[in-house]
Formats: structure tokens, sequence, C-alpha cells
């Protein structure tokens, strides 16, 4: 079933609304409904983060200038992860018992989200996730407002394979090393081994969080893609992205069709995507 899409504003009020419910008295009794903002806004995935930050305070600022919610103003409380995920979870703790905070919205990559999950799951209290995921979890405690596989990876595969999308017949998953890309990638290669593509025809590889050096890599799909029409199907996270795709630039590898729609890709405010497809052509 397609989840149903709310917009952001009514998200977050009934997120206040509902948080309360999970928060002490003493959040109730305030002037204001704290709101905290937890997010990478240093390291590796602040490219990414930062912007999440700034709409939901963006969002915030607009609820507030309406009237708040039940009468009171939202006041966020922002922390920065700083990109790591330990720290996230005693982060999302001090959320919790020393800021008490209604709700909080925050993480983006699955490795932040899994590690302060027990965090509001023993507390009972409530984080809205606000990006696609790889699936294979739930939590009364956690809204997941993204899409999982089967609604995005698995339809721009799909697009990629018609006529419309370039007829790919090759396909390189790249990710960066961790769970959501090698799980997204696991349901990927299943489904194109159902639709009949060989393990020849797959290329698969992973880099850590930060990694800058892609010349080896793009070389390897310049020379995988020599063997026919090939589709790039890219998980790679945070700042990785811009020296990914300046090597591809330079490598002279350039997208014989136009984007694929169905990725529903979410570009950072100075990078690229976190889920482009592509399909590829070497000069």
């Amino acid at each position: 079933m397609t989840p149903r899409r709310f917009p952001l504003h009514t998200l977050a009020a009934a997120a206040t609304v509902a948080g309360m419910g999970f928060s002490a008295m003493s959040v109730q009794a305030a002037d204001t409904i704290k709101v905290g903002v937890l997010h990478a806004l240093s390291g590796t995935m602040a490219i990414s983060e930062t912007a999440l930050k700034d709409m939901a305070l963006m969002t915030i600022e607009d609820i507030n200038a309406k009237g708040g919610v039940l009468g009171k103003k939202l006041e966020p409380v922002v922390i920065d992860t700083a990109s790591n995920w330990p720290l996230a979870a005693e982060k999302a703790k001090q959320l919790i018992s020393q800021d008490k905070v209604a709700v909080t919205f925050g993480c983006w990559t699955s490795v932040c989200r899994k590690s302060v999950l027990p965090v509001y799951e023993e507390n009972n209290a409530l984080l809205f996730y606000p990006v696609q995921y790889e699936g294979e979890e739930l939590s009364k405690n956690v809204f997941y407002t993204g899409a999982a596989p089967n609604q995005q990876a698995i339809p721009a595969v799909e697009y990629l394979m018609g006529e419309d999308g370039g007829s790919a017949k090759r396909w390189v998953l790249l990710g960066t090393d961790y769970v959501y890309p090698r799980t997204a990638n696991k349901i990927l290669r299943a489904f194109l081994k159902s639709k009949g593509v060989a393990d020849k025809d797959i290329m698969e590889a992973y880099t850590p969080f930060g990694h800058s050096d892609y010349q080896t890599i793009v070389a390897d799909i310049k020379k995988f893609a020599a063997g026919g029409k090939t589709a790039v199907i890219s998980t790679i996270n945070g700042d990785s992205n811009v020296p990914f795709y300046k090597e591809l630039g330079n490598a002279g590898i350039i997208a014989g069709q136009r984007r694929c729609p169905a990725a529903h890709s979410r570009r950072a405010a100075t990078g690229p995507a976190r889920h482009p497809c592509h399909t590829l052509a070497a000069q």
C-alpha cells in the first residue's frame, strides 16, 4: 500500500500534538512546545542534512506565525550530530530527558536512525524520519515519511529498463558502505535477476563515508559500460557525491537519457542527490 502524503506543516503540527502524549507533564505546562531538530550540521553528512534543519526551522517559523499549536509557540532545539552515530544516540537522550522535547525531527542515514531508535523506544518518544529508507523496520515510535525500495528504487529500475528510460541492459549498484545501500541493492539485485538479468551484467561496489577518490571506480564503470547500455543506481551519501560526479565528468561519462523521475531524488544544498539514476554512455 502506498502511504498517504501530507504537507510538512500538517505533519509537524500533528507530530507536536501527538508527541505531547509521549512527554512529561512539564512539557504540556510550558509556555512553548519544544521540538527537537537532530541533524548532522558538520562532518560528511552536513552537505545533505543542513537543508533538512533549515526546512524544519522554516516550518516551525511558519507555524508560529499562524498562531502555533494549541495556542502555544513551537520552540526548536537544534543539535548537531556531527555525522557521528553514537553521538546521535547521546544527543537524542539529551533532547528527550534534558530538553524535554515533545517530538524530534532527525537523522538522514539509516545507521543514524538505527542508533537512536532504542533511545526513542525506551523513552516512548517520537521521531520523524524525513527521508527514504530500506524498509524491514517498523516502530510505533517512528514516523517513516520516505519511500521504501518498492516505492522508489524498483520503479526507477523498471523505467530505465523501458524504452523511455534508455533500455538499460547492464547495471551498476554503487553506494556508501552501510545498511541502506547494501539492503536496497540486495533488493534491487533480486529484482533484476527476476527480470532475467545475469550476474555478469550487474556491478556492485561500495565506498566508505567521506570517500573522495573515485578515479578507479569510475574507470571500472566506464569499462563495464562498454559491454552494453548501462544504468548506474547511486546510493552514495553525503559529500562523497561531489567528487563522484566530478570524476564521471572527467571520464567523459554522460547520461544518455534524462534522470529517472521515479527516483524522487533529493538534492543537497550544494551537491547531487542521494538516489539519482542514469543510463550512461562513454564518450
